[in-house]
């Protein structure tokens, strides 16, 4: 692992903030001033700097006995309560999930599954919590996001990164017993945008309290629960000589005067979502109640999420894997032109990829879920990002498959089958269900971007000083020759062999025959294509200089090459483990077909990434767009109904 020193404050920005509106600066630095410097460079990290540090994450982590036969007695109890008492069809239907089902969830621990034990929770790893929401989601996604919503990003998890001894022994039993919790962060003018907050909150004159004001859009479980994490603008600091924004985190009972909910939102899927509009009047926090620090609510929001991200992912594999198993079992029986669906190659084509895409995403998400277990406090934000993006859209081409091999039947809700004598299984629910997880928790859009700050942070340690307009121009050309000075080092090497492929001559040996050249095979071309990667990151900077963060789809491109070439890596060495293991099941003894196949269709992406990162059509489409956007295309929405 390469250490990273943290940069000197003129070397932070990360951009030319020069030409920005006063918004779009205070959005900017609000957002940079939040984020933690990397100190040390993960396996995803370096991917994007052209390092293939495999003896990182190589051998894959396997659970150990220990720790799955604890996940195994929870889950036992989990999937006999969703079997036995869990309608999720009737939950859809009267969108509400039955006191009873929460009640005994609560019983269970379902609601403490990460809560450590001390504090009356299961202490559970993040690896079965991940189990826990892939079981969770195969079955009901309503259920799903009341369990996630409370435990990844409700009170639960950031009181446990950043609450005091206090504040976990007063909270942590609350919520692991049942009482729900949620996070209250979106207002209806503020998404992914902190610095437009208007949510306020205000000292009182004592000192004891703060007073908080304003009003909070779509939080989930807002409108069952009893404790809530409120993000609110706090007075703004002079730092070295400045004013600074603040944002704050508190903790905040549902049940003190002046919280009240408007209004329970009702959406597209998960018809028994408990989101809803919360306003605060005159709401009086004690000072014992912020989370960390007065002024650090965007660290608590953003540690939380890149957490809570894995759990995203793990509930989408759930999903996956059902409608695997459905349209499976679909392809087999229906028989049509005088063959089971299965044997025509265009069926044959999605069950495939279905099935490689499964075992990708399940191999992504526990990589990234054992650095947790590894520490708790372990940076995976590239990491859970990766996993959340790549997962969210191949859980969605998967439902989307599954609803078109069943055809009608996939369209058909489960009510209406059931009423006509077939099996009423529900991929109309499962569809509309999953709809929001490429928008849950961080858009595609948004994710990608996250990503690419990510990806580009090494670069701008070394180079923004020197493309920062506003600093003098004699410190930008001492900067300056200071990077030429690591480029000069580090470009050549982005031509050469690296380390890691010796690393993978090693692992190659440790498996015989065939299964072995094949895995090593693909790492190679990861390794090979991470120097790409670096290279045409560089090229794009030399390119467009500060401008470079204006190019949202070419960093579109630079962020999935980056996630293919991990999820190749995560499934090449969860394969090589499996194959390893002396008591591989027959099923695992199949698994090289299964990785051969999506690495060369994860390949085919990537190369196709890389050649649109010179041929599309990028400038015309956005000169259409503001053209559309001025009403230049009028005619084109002529002939419909006028509201």
């Amino acid at each position: 692992m390469n250490t990273i020193q943290k940069p000197p404050e003129e070397q932070r920005p990360l951009i030319d903030t020069s030409k920005m509106s006063s918004g779009q600066r205070a959005a900017m630095e609000l957002t940079e001033a939040a984020r933690e410097s990397a100190h040390v460079r993960t396996f995803a990290g370096g991917m994007f700097m052209g390092e293939f540090n495999l003896s990182t994450v190589h051998p894959f982590p396997i659970q150990s006995v220990e720790d799955r036969d604890q996940g195994d007695a929870f889950l036992k109890q989990l999937e006999a309560l969703l079997r036995d008492k869990v309608d999720a069809d009737e939950i859809d239907r009267a969108g509400e999930i039955p006191q009873p089902v929460i009640d005994e969830l609560a019983r269970l621990g379902a609601f403490g599954i990460k809560v450590p034990t001390e504090y009356g929770g299961l202490g559970l790893s993040q690896t079965n919590y991940c189990r826990a929401a892939i079981l969770l989601g195969s079955w009901c996604g309503n259920l799903t996001a009341l369990i996630s919503a409370h435990q990844s990003i409700g009170v639960p998890q950031p009181l446990i990164l950043f609450g005091t001894e206090a504040q976990k022994r007063k909270y942590l039993p609350r919520v692991a017993r049942g009482e729900i919790s949620a996070f209250a962060l979106t207002e209806a003018e503020v998404g992914s945008d902190p610095a437009a907050m208007a949510t306020r909150a205000e000292p009182t004159p004592d000192g004891k309290h703060f007073i908080l004001n304003g009003e909070k859009l779509w939080c989930t479980n807002g409108t069952k629960a009893g404790v809530i994490v409120v993000m609110a603008r706090t007075p703004p600091k002079v730092v070295n000589g400045k004013s600074k924004d603040q944002i704050t985190a508190f903790i905040v009972e549902m049940d003190w005067p002046g919280v009240e909910v408007l209004h329970r939102c009702h959406f597209m899927g998960l018809k028994a979502l408990y989101n809803g509009v919360i306003h605060f009047t005159n709401v009086r926090v004690p000072v014992e109640n912020i989370l960390l620090a007065e002024g650090k609510g965007l660290r608590v929001a953003l540690t939380t999420l890149d957490t809570g991200r894995l759990t995203l992912p793990a509930a989408c594999i759930g999903a996956a894997k059902r409608c695997l198993k459905i349209s499976r079992e679909w392809a087999n029986k229906r028989v049509q032109w005088g063959a089971p669906i299965g044997k025509h190659a265009a069926i044959a084509d999605k069950l495939a990829r279905m099935a490689a895409d499964v075992f990708a995403m399940e191999s992504m998400t526990l990589l990234a879920a054992s650095r947790v277990d590894r520490d708790k406090h372990a940076d995976v934000r590239l990491e859970a990002a990766l996993c959340k993006l790549w997962a969210t859209e191949a859980t969605w081409r998967i439902v989307n498959d599954a609803v078109q091999i069943r055809g009608g039947r996939g369209y058909e809700t489960a009510a209406s089958l059931k009423a006509r004598g077939e099996p009423g299984i529900a991929l109309e629910r499962m569809l509309r269900d999953c709809r929001i997880n490429t928008i849950f928790e961080g858009s595609s859009e948004i994710m990608r971007l996250f990503i690419a700050r990510e990806m580009l942070d090494p670069h701008l340690k070394v180079s923004a000083a020197a493309l920062n307009s506003q600093l003098p121009l004699g410190r930008r050309a001492r900067a300056a020759a200071k990077a030429g000075l690591f480029y000069a080092g580090w470009y050549p090497k982005q031509w050469l062999p690296l380390a890691g492929e010796f690393h993978i001559a090693n692992l190659q040996s440790e498996l015989e025959g065939n299964n072995g050249v094949l895995i090593a095979r693909h790492l190679r071309y990861v390794a090979r294509t991470n120097r790409r990667l670096a290279r045409a990151i560089f090229h794009a900077m030399l390119r467009h200089g500060p401008k470079l963060e204006r190019q949202q789809l070419l960093l579109g491109r630079f962020v999935d090459i980056g996630a293919e070439l991990f999820a190749i890596t995560a499934i090449c060495l969860r394969g090589e483990r499996l194959l390893h293991s002396k008591d591989a099941t027959a099923g695992e003894q199949n698994l090289p077909n299964l990785i051969d196949c999506f690495c060369h269709g994860a390949r085919l992406r990537v190369e196709q990434h890389f050649h649109d990162l010179h041929h599309n059509t990028d400038p015309a489409g956005y000169r259409l767009a503001q053209k559309l956007l001025a009403d230049k295309f009028a005619e084109l929405e002529t002939g419909i109904v006028q509201e």
